[in-house]
């Protein structure tokens, strides 16, 4: 009679063992599932707001204009406050201003060459020198390039062929 027993109580813990490895599965696999579904919606709602933060960025763009021909403190500073709750708005929906400052290296990833001009610098090849008109960035991805002013170093005739 122990025998049996021994016997039906090693096919149990078997079994429990059996159970808890399929549940532990079953649990990875749904918290699985749930993040890939919270990604999709992340996507999906990125996505579906890229129309509105494109015309929220050309808002933006608007009453920055707007601000700076203003003819008077207060309208500057009316503009002023719209377009910085148009940007606040455009944050909440995932997107960021590309605003490079001068002597910020180029990158050809969030900003196009509107022009370019020499410098006698070498150091200062490659570097903006004014921006022209923001860019803009949604879920890491650039929609609109930032319009800069770019520097670029030429070596003078003078000094290719006199090195020092």
């Amino acid at each position: 009679m122990t025998e049996p027993v021994a016997e039906s109580l090693a096919q149990l813990v078997e079994r429990v063992e059996d159970l808890s490895r399929v549940v532990a599965r079953q649990a990875a696999t749904i918290e699985r599932l749930a993040d890939e579904a919270k990604a999709r919606a992340r996507q999906d709602r990125a996505g579906a707001d890229l129309p509105l933060v494109v015309e929220l960025f050309a808002l933006h763009g608007d009453t920055t204009a707007c601000a700076a021909t203003a003819e008077s403190a207060r309208e500057r500073a009316a503009f002023e406050a719209v377009a910085a709750r148009v940007e606040r708005l455009l944050t909440g929906r995932g997107a960021a201003l590309v605003t490079p400052r001068p002597d910020d290296p180029f990158d050809s990833l969030t900003m196009e060459a509107a022009d370019v001009t020499a410098t006698a610098d070498p150091d200062a090849d490659r570097t903006v020198e004014a921006l022209v008109q923001p860019g803009l960035t949604v879920a890491g991805r650039s929609v609109r390039p930032a319009g800069v002013v770019v520097r670029r170093f030429r070596a003078t005739e003078t000094a290719a062929t006199n090195p020092a």
